[in-house]
């Protein structure tokens, strides 16, 4: 729900939850991830699974397929990633 400022009514707290859920999570690389170019994984978060942009820690292309940890999360959607 939005309130009347168009928030959506979450506290800081609500965001260090999640940064702690999905730093560490093992994911799989839905799109592929490189130096220079927005690549695309999917989590198992909050009792389903979510699509987050994502690039690499290091300068490597990482392929579709391949499984990956998250090493930083940048909310709402934005990952950095390295091969598991």
């Amino acid at each position: 729900m939005v309130d009347s400022l168009g928030t959506s009514g979450r506290t800081s707290g609500d965001a260090e939850a999640v940064t702690d859920e999905v730093i560490g999570k093992v994911g799989r690389v839905t799109g592929t991830v490189g130096p220079g170019r927005v690549g695309e994984i999917t989590l198992a978060v909050r009792g389903g699974s979510e699509h987050f942009h994502a690039y690499p820690c290091d300068a490597k292309v990482i392929a579709v397929g391949t499984r990956v940890v998250v090493v930083e999360y940048q909310p709402p959607r934005t990952v950095f990633v390295a091969e598991a």
